[in-house]
């Protein structure tokens, strides 16, 4: 992708191996950024990590060859959320990719359920976090950077028992439009990427609990989920990683407020 060599990028819930956070870091890696692993808990790889055992994606992208460190970030914390961007400019004096990818998504239970704690808590992390970061990352951008929301096919489409992880993806699409528009007049592009079913821990998570809703076995409810998707399989973190690039480079520089669907054609709205 065009534009992205040098760069720096910042991922939050990024600090599990295999997630999808990895995943996206990993692409942008490739295309020559310099990359942030955020998380609830990271350590730096060259500024004071000391003698704490470095976060596995970190040790991941660094042994890659990719530059990387980590910063710690609580996306529900606003005191946090700046501490994260300031040392992102201490460490490096420039943040110009921001993914929005901290979520909670195994809240599952039938609405009259819910508590008020369990809702808020996921739109804490899901949307009040991404506002948070792109607020304070807008701050310190210049023209040319990209704000990248993690949503989700559930950003379009409603899903039995997931009301609160629905209506905060739904939210995170406002979110990118408006922002967009706010944004746009500092030459900073702002979108989003709706990712179906991809089997992350969050993904894993999801589909073991509507199997056993179903009496079916996971691997036989995946493969079901498999069956509707026009292209016949279910998401890889590569497959929303590349979509991530692509927003963040010049090919996309005149692409701002969209919500990118990536699901192999099951949804097509």
């Amino acid at each position: 992708m065009r534009g992205l060599d040098g760069k720096v990028a910042l991922c939050t819930g990024a600090g599990l191996e295999g997630g999808l956070g990895h995943g996206i870091l990993e692409r942008l890696g490739k295309a020559g950024c310099r990359l942030i692993v955020s998380d609830l808990e990271a350590v730096m790889t060259h500024s004071g990590a000391g003698n704490i055992k470095e976060n596995a994606v970190v040790q991941d992208l660094a042994l890659k060859g990719f530059e990387t460190i980590g910063i710690a970030c609580d996306v529900t914390n606003e005191q946090s959320v700046q501490a994260a961007v300031q040392a992102t400019l201490a460490e490096w004096g420039r943040l110009d990719i921001v993914v929005n990818n901290a979520a909670i998504g195994d809240i599952i239970k039938p609405l009259p359920e819910l508590s008020l704690s369990e809702w808020q808590r996921v739109m804490n992390v899901n949307l009040t976090g991404a506002f948070l970061l792109t607020r304070e990352a807008a701050q310190v951008m210049t023209a040319g950077s990209s704000v990248i929301n993690i949503a989700s096919q559930a950003a379009k489409t409603g899903f039995r028992q997931m009301a609160p992880y629905v209506s905060s993806k739904h939210g995170m699409i406002g979110l990118t439009r408006t922002s967009a528009i706010d944004l746009a007049p500092l030459g900073i592009r702002v979108n989003a990427v709706c990712p179906n079913h991809v089997t992350t821990t969050m993904g894993k998570a999801q589909s073991e609990y509507f199997s056993s809703l179903r009496g079916m076995e996971p691997e036989a409810y995946r493969a079901q989920i498999a069956d509707r998707v026009p292209l016949g399989r279910v998401g890889k973190p590569e497959d929303t990683a590349s979509a991530v690039a692509f927003l963040a480079s010049e090919d996309a520089a005149f692409i701002t407020g969209e919500a990118l669907n990536v699901s192999g054609g099951e949804e097509t709205h």
